[in-house]
């Protein structure tokens, strides 16, 4: 049992003695900002004190002596700090124990819950156009929202990744028209596309085949190859033009209708979204009888809501006004708009040398997400991409990503795992067993590195949980870089086998290393990122 548990069990046990039954629902139980304070501390006191008459200093009091005569597992003194703070501070056997638990639930289930069981999550990421390859900023959005979708796993939820295909509409047709026209020998049309891209595929097309069909396959492929070399891949592909095959507009048109939720005025046909929390009604089929893009968009987010509980989307930052229309719409239809939640991905600079990279160096235009996944490697990419909240511009420094040094986040964070198996490579060689861990000293765990990378796997499992709800998996990769400095600091002042290591210690910290290891595969894993076993230093050579 965690040690939060125990003491929250014990808390609540003692108010009952003091004549506080039933005790509070909830009882609350944080860090203290100030180390010196304790370990742990409850604000119980001071939330019961109203409801029971009583002067919150003096029941925090009654509480702490209650506690006192009965101490929790691994209390060692109890205090009462301020207006009724009653802290907790810990022997140093609550870590061990931590580690005991880290080790016996491995990297399968070690910070993985259960709090989505049940629930289904759809998150929808980069849905790019199908109308050239993925650019460096896409990059950020397909890397956040895989990684999104695996802390929703690992918190127990049902969870599908889709990609949106905007395969219909004007810049389809600008798209085909302009494959057409230069296999022919001519420039694009007014409008179209002039990227290096399309020389090459109208090159590749063959004769009297649909531009417009096969330079939508050639897309898609090649935005799959790119994802797919960042281990990225969507259990769904979703067609727009598939909504206008299946009469999916009309039935939402028919569903909006039936709420009372579209008008008709000056020939267009309009959206009653300001009175679902827009700030002003939208049009969905303009005078012409044309579609909006937001009608469309309407109707997936209705089929969406058919398949799981819960929508998250991932979009870009030029889709910050559509938020709200989309939320009324929902709303206009009867579902919850809190169950559909938006992440905006802001942009990302390319860096290089010290200054800012537009165009690419292959082909002088655009910088594609290819090129940057040749250039510095997948798990690289994918680490970069998600070290800030996507709400943030991110400035993306190409040459630091690349190198092998500890100044390069991924790798200070991949090194200290090579550095893991390189420690029991050696302690192998060297003929020292770790035996099962319940026949292990732990107590001999006792410097505060040590300790510190018990608290910080006894931290990851809240870290997931918060990532997951606050939809923010750099948290994960704030967690991972803290995890690696915190083990290259231990690796630094303790040695695991040695001359003057007592055996029993060379055991103990053996199997710290392994918990290390099982919480630094659980972390890398969520942001995509893999776990080396071996890896070369420029300064130092192979780890």
């Amino acid at each position: 049992m965690d040690v939060r548990d125990l003491l929250i069990e014990s808390v609540r046990s003692a108010l009952v003695d003091l004549g506080i039954d039933p005790p509070p629902a909830e009882v609350s139980l944080e860090r203290p900002a100030n180390p010196e304070h304790g370990d742990w501390s409850t604000n119980v006191a001071l939330a019961s004190a109203s409801a029971t008459g009583r002067n919150p200093r003096e029941l925090g009091t009654a509480l702490a002596e209650a506690l006192e005569a009965s101490p929790p597992a691994h209390v060692t003194a109890i205090d009462v700090a301020g207006p009724g703070f009653v802290n907790f501070r810990l022997a140093d056997s609550w870590l061990h124990d931590v580690l005991v638990d880290v080790v016996s639930a491995g990297s399968d289930a070690w910070a993985a819950h259960d709090v989505g069981s049940g629930r289904s999550v759809m998150v929808e990421f980069v849905s790019a156009n199908p109308t050239g390859p993925l650019h460096a900023g896409h990059g950020r959005g397909a890397c956040y929202g895989d990684s999104l979708a695996r802390l929703y796993q690992r918190c127990g939820h049902e969870v599908t990744r889709e990609f949106y295909i905007n395969d219909r509409g004007t810049q389809m047709q600008l798209f085909a028209d302009s494959l057409a026209a230069v296999a022919a020998g001519s420039e694009p049309p007014e409008g179209g596309y002039h990227g290096h891209y399309i020389r090459e595929w109208a090159g590749e097309m063959p004769e009297g085949v649909d531009p417009l069909e096969w330079g939508y396959e050639r897309a898609l492929a090649d935005q799959r190859r790119v994802l797919e070399s960042l281990d990225i891949h969507f259990d769904s592909w979703f067609s727009e033009r598939s909504m206008i095959e299946s009469g999916a507009i009309d039935e939402v048109m028919s569903d909006l209708r039936s709420q009372n939720a579209v008008y008709e005025d000056d020939g267009a046909t309009w959206l009653r979204s300001s009175g679902h929390g827009d700030d002003k009604d939208r049009v969905l089929v303009k005078s012409d009888g044309q579609f909006t893009y937001l009608l469309p968009d309407v109707a997936y987010h209705r089929d969406k809501f058919q398949r799981a509980d819960r929508l998250v989307n991932g979009w870009g930052a030029d889709h910050h006004g559509y938020v709200a229309r989309m939320q009324s719409a929902m709303h206009a239809l009867g579902h919850d708009p809190s169950e559909l939640q938006v992440a905006i991905t802001q942009m990302v600079s390319l860096r290089r040398g010290g200054e800012e990279v537009r165009l690419s160096k292959r082909t002088g235009e655009m910088v594609e997400l290819a090129e940057v996944v040749d250039e510095v490697g997948a798990d690289a990419a994918r680490f970069t991409y998600l070290l800030l909240s996507v709400d943030s511009q991110q400035a993306f420094d190409l040459d630091l990503v690349a190198s092998q040094v500890n100044e390069n986040p991924v790798f200070y964070v991949q090194y200290a795992h090579a550095r893991i198996h390189s420690i029991v490579a050696r302690a192998a060689h060297a003929g020292i067993e770790r035996p099962p861990i319940d026949r292990v000293d732990l107590s001999l765990l006792g410097h505060q590195r040590e300790l510190a990378l018990l608290r910080a796997l006894h931290e990851l499992p809240d870290t997931v949980l918060r990532a997951c709800s606050e939809q923010a998996p750099h948290q994960v990769t704030t967690w991972v870089r803290d995890m690696a400095a915190a083990f290259h600091g231990f690796y630094h002042d303790c040695r695991v086998m040695g001359d003057g290591i007592d055996k029993g210690l060379s055991q103990a910290r053996l199997w710290l290393v392994e918990g290390v290891r099982i919480g630094l595969v659980v972390a890398l894993d969520l942001l995509g990122v893999s776990a080396p076993e071996e890896m070369w230093r420029e300064e130092e050579g192979e780890a």
